[in-house]
């Protein structure tokens, strides 16, 4: 078992491009051979389950370069014992704990009165790295947003019970991922979808003592505790919201663990990330896409570019953008979250393909630049017969350009011309 104890928060974006740095850096700290577990329980209510976890499997091996087991538990209740402890044996003897998307409401039905809870608080007392994103980050604290029931289902906001792992290591929160989420546009989904009326709501009936710890999307908050730091890695802010008021470190930020086991007390220490610093642990040979938040940003900023290459034409650069929106759909083809991204960015791809081919057909060159030297001769033959006064011959050729489509404007200083749209 490995001797280090890390509890990793992720907002979002667990299998993303985004997160591979902070995978990698916990693989490289497990040593060799490690043995890492996918705990597919919150997801296991779906048809696509199986799907889901061959995703996981497969980002792991290929962007961590870490193999990692499926725990088999996405039904636990009335499942078969023999298999839902073998299970729990992987778990238990895993030096890395992964679990990510699904419901934690289901999550939290199979996992109470099970070993689960009891086995991850071993690991952070005595050695192993858990790591939970989304729906399974909601389930560790004292309490638990029933999101789905909420914000789909139209439930009055309440709590459930969560699994409270966190008091293992002394902080006494709820976890809200997904915290910046901007999805809804004209109305609040931040916090988790719940919105700031809603969230003000449920801080009220919070325990004593407790309050929200929040994870913005594609953020992971690195918490040592051998080291008993905290760091922020990924793209965006941990926010620890308490009656007082909310306190925010971006992304690059080292904190003492203190500040969330004691959110109240002035004495902690605040330590900020060194000078240069990066956000994030960086790969060189990562992806190029990890700048991206999503796929769908991938996606609008690579056809950005295209058009724009389009517009100056540089054909070379078109083909690179359709190239690197081919590059980011696979990258993020093995991310588990729900969305229609991946739709979007192949539509887009498609009419990428469908533009180039007509501009290679039209040819990419200015069309004023192409037929430029061949107006310029015969407007200078026009001004020609215009100093013999050969007014209807001048006439002739004028209302030839304009069938081309030349329109030609007399003036002072001479005729100009331009081709109409």
């Amino acid at each position: 078992m490995s001797a280090q104890r890390i509890l990793v928060l992720m907002g979002s974006g667990e299998t993303a491009p985004t997160m591979v740095g902070v995978h990698r850096e916990l693989a490289a700290r497990l040593g060799p051979s490690p043995r890492a577990v996918l705990l597919d329980t919150p997801y296991g209510f779906q048809e696509n389950a199986a799907e889901l976890a061959e995703r996981a499997v497969e980002y792991f091996a290929t962007s961590v370069n870490l193999r990692i087991e499926v725990a088999g538990l996405g039904r636990m209740l009335g499942a078969d014992p023999l298999a839902v402890e073998r299970g729990l044996r992987l778990v238990a003897d895993a030096d890395l704990v992964f679990a990510g998307p699904g419901s934690p409401t289901y999550a939290l039905r199979q996992w109470h009165g099970s070993a689960v809870a009891d086995l991850l608080a071993a690991k952070l007392r005595t050695g192993g790295t858990v790591t939970f994103a989304s729906a399974a980050a909601l389930t560790l604290g004292c309490r638990t947003l029933p999101v789905y029931e909420v914000y789909k289902a139209g439930a009055e906001p309440h709590w459930l019970d969560g699994l409270d792992v966190l008091a293992t290591v002394g902080i006494s929160a709820a976890v809200v991922p997904h915290y910046n989420n901007a999805e809804g546009g004209h109305h609040d989904t931040r916090f988790c979808y719940m919105g700031e009326r809603r969230l003000a709501e449920l801080e009220r009936s919070l325990p004593d003592g407790a309050y929200v710890l929040g994870i913005d999307e594609h953020t992971a908050a690195v918490i040592d505790l051998d080291r008993g730091e905290v760091r922020v890695a990924g793209k965006g802010h941990l926010t620890v919201r308490t009656s007082d008021g909310s306190r925010t470190w971006p992304s690059g930020s080292v904190l003492d663990l203190a500040l969330l086991q004691r959110p109240g007390d002035g004495g902690a220490v605040f330590v900020a990330a060194p000078p240069g610093a990066p956000s994030a642990p960086r790969d060189p040979d990562g992806p190029a896409e990890a700048a991206d938040a999503s796929l769908r940003s991938a996606t609008d900023r690579l056809s950005a570019a295209f058009d724009a290459a389009l517009s100056d034409g540089d054909a070379d650069s078109a083909a690179r953008s359709i190239l690197a929106l081919d590059d980011a759909i696979a990258s993020w083809s093995r991310d588990t979250s729900q969305s229609d991204d991946a739709d979007y960015a192949r539509t887009v791809l498609r009419g990428m393909v469908v533009a180039l081919a007509g501009a290679a057909t039209q040819g990419l060159r200015d069309p004023a630049e192409v037929v430029g030297p061949f107006v310029e001769a015969l407007l200078a033959l026009r001004r020609e017969v215009r100093a013999d006064k050969l007014w209807a011959v001048s006439d002739r050729i004028r209302d030839s350009l304009v069938e081309l489509g030349v329109e030609v404007r007399d003036g002072h200083d001479g005729s100009t011309w331009s081709l109409r749209g």
